[in-house]
């Protein structure tokens, strides 16, 4: 049995784009209010790092609206444009990339509404949304030119006349007079004239975001009482130079549209929605004004509190990805998720230390077990499977990606030799207030975690911090030795003069009893040799 079922781990996908629309929304995995939040017609933004299931959530929301008889619109936006990285040169002028990343986008809503018409199976009526769609593509595929097309024209002028002149005279006696004599004459004269003009100016695309506004108003009101989603995913692959000029067309001519609703799926480390000009108004969208930003799986993935319901979760989500995979057959395993789970693992709690190595990122989870399957072979997934496996995936794809930025893998080393090695624990609190770029990307890398935000401080009014735990890679090596963490926080106001300092694995809310684990960033930035190295 252990045999089939690791032969379907090693089968699972990674990806969730991989599947189609209607395998995502059978695998699908709820996470508390999650989906319900989502179904709100409200427009959103949809915050998570790399693998907590952002597309997923989205394919599994466009397959619902669906379902109910709405229009849903999914765009990723990797596959906007013909040419991979136009949008991101900076040899094309700003507002030449973003108008065309602008008519990429609408030709790809354009697109997809006509075949949702062709295809007759959603409320939309080709004979009375035929026109405006038409009308549509005529307004964003229209070209004008501002200035003039650059032009160089010559004229040229040439004249040529010759004349010859000339006089000879020639005598001699040779048994007889001669004399002979001649006259030629021969000029040459050439003229020639040139003249050059030149005209510049950069044909562009404009797009009239009133005129598009008024069709897509028209066109959404031809399916009424349905509703248009337009939900688009990876985001964060847009320029952010160009981000809140796409996010001001948005504000301008897709929010106000009634029966429309937007739905944003982004990573917030490589996001930038809104920039202030220097009128003091600003260029984008503002969230929590313009568009909300209710929704972040990276808090919905925090199981650090609930124990049970993580490994919940993942029970199911490992098993409706098994069930989901074809022409398998996992005997008693597939009657039940907990008969699988049991199947599958030599023990209870290695399953639990599974869930704990997640840390509730559903995409390293996968990987996880894809390497545990692999090393456990014909055996069922053991505790040094398991442990090796998640060292590896931390190894091959997180350590990887921060040793690219040498500053954050001196800062992932820094803090993990204070908080494991001096204190001998998991997690750190820092300022709320206070934004560091490296931790920004060592959270987004997924090496830093955040288990709790706004913790209070009572002595300190209006001071609040974030609770953030390391990776379990960071630490697994050191598990079962001397050097092995105790806990989360140290909990100092707690050790009651024992001599012994106590440790808590869930974060409070009140940071005083773990006030030794408050991390200054500031003694990072003055570590001996940092001056040298700037």
């Amino acid at each position: 049995m252990p045999t089939a079922i690791n032969s379907a781990f090693l089968r699972l996908t990674r990806r969730a784009e991989i599947n189609d629309r209607q395998k995502l929304a059978s695998i699908f995995v709820d996470v508390g209010p999650l989906f319900a939040l989502l179904s709100s017609h409200d427009h959103q933004v949809v915050f998570g790092r790399r693998g907590t299931g952002k597309t997923h959530v989205l394919s599994y929301l466009a397959d619902r609206v669906a379902a109910n008889g709405d229009l849903a619109i999914y765009i990723d936006v990797r596959t906007v444009g013909s040419t991979g990285g136009l949008y991101a040169d900076v040899a094309i002028p700003l507002p030449e990339r973003a108008t065309r990343l602008l008519v990429d986008l609408l030709l790809h809503m354009h697109d997809s509404l006509v075949d949702q018409a062709l295809a007759d199976t959603a409320p939309i009526n080709l004979a009375a949304a035929g026109p405006l769609l038409d009308s549509l593509a005529e307004t964003i595929t229209r070209i004008r030119v501002e200035g003039t097309v650059e032009q160089a024209s010559t004229a040229r002028a040439a004249a040529q006349h010759e004349r010859e002149q000339g006089v000879g005279l020639q005598a001699g006696v040779d048994g007889a007079a001669k004399l002979s004599g001649h006259a030629d004459a021969r000029t040459a004269q050439t003229a020639e004239a040139e003249q050059t003009w030149a005209q510049a100016g950069t044909p562009r695309h404009v797009v009239h975001f009133g005129a598009v506004g008024r069709i897509l108003t028209q066109l959404v009101r031809s399916v009424e009482p349905h509703r248009l989603w337009l939900l688009m995913d990876e985001w964060s692959h847009i320029p952010l130079d160009l981000q809140p000029i796409v996010a001001d067309f948005m504000r301008r001519c897709l929010l106000p549209v009634r029966g429309l609703t937007v739905k944003v799926a982004a990573i917030e480390q490589r996001t930038s929605l809104m920039l202030l000009l220097p009128d003091g108004s600003y260029m984008g969208l503002e969230l929590g004004a313009d568009i909300a930003a209710d929704v972040n799986l990276d808090d919905f993935m925090v199981f650090e509190n609930d124990e049970e319901r993580a490994k919940s979760f993942f029970t199911e989500l490992i098993y409706k990805h098994c069930l989901g995979l074809e022409n398998t057959d996992l005997g008693e395993a597939g009657r039940t998720s907990q008969e699988l789970i049991r199947l599958a693992f030599t023990q209870r709690n290695v399953f639990g230390e599974f869930v704990r190595a997640a840390e509730g990122v559903p995409r390293d989870a996968i990987n996880t077990l894809i390497l545990a399957a692999r090393r456990a072979d014909m055996r069922a997934i053991s505790m040094t499977d398991l442990r090796a496996s998640a060292r590896d995936w931390y190894q091959r794809d997180k350590a990887t990606t921060v040793r690219a930025n040498t500053e954050a893998f001196a800062l992932l080393h820094w803090i993990i030799d204070k908080v494991i090695g001096e204190r001998r624990a998991r997690a750190f609190l820092l300022r709320t207030d206070v934004r560091h770029s490296l931790i920004d990307a060592l959270f987004d890398s997924r090496v830093l975690h955040i288990l709790k935000r706004n913790i209070s401080a009572h002595d300190q009014p209006g001071v609040r911090y974030d609770a953030y735990k390391l990776d379990y890679g960071c630490y697994v090596d050191l598990i079962n030795t001397a050097r092995d963490t105790q806990g989360l926080f140290a909990c100092v106001d707690m050790a009651n003069g024992t001599g012994q300092i106590p440790y808590i694995d869930v974060p409070p809310d009140d940071y005083r009893s773990i006030r030794r684990a408050i991390l200054d960033l500031t003694e990072f930035e003055r570590r001996p040799g940092i001056e040298e190295n700037q």
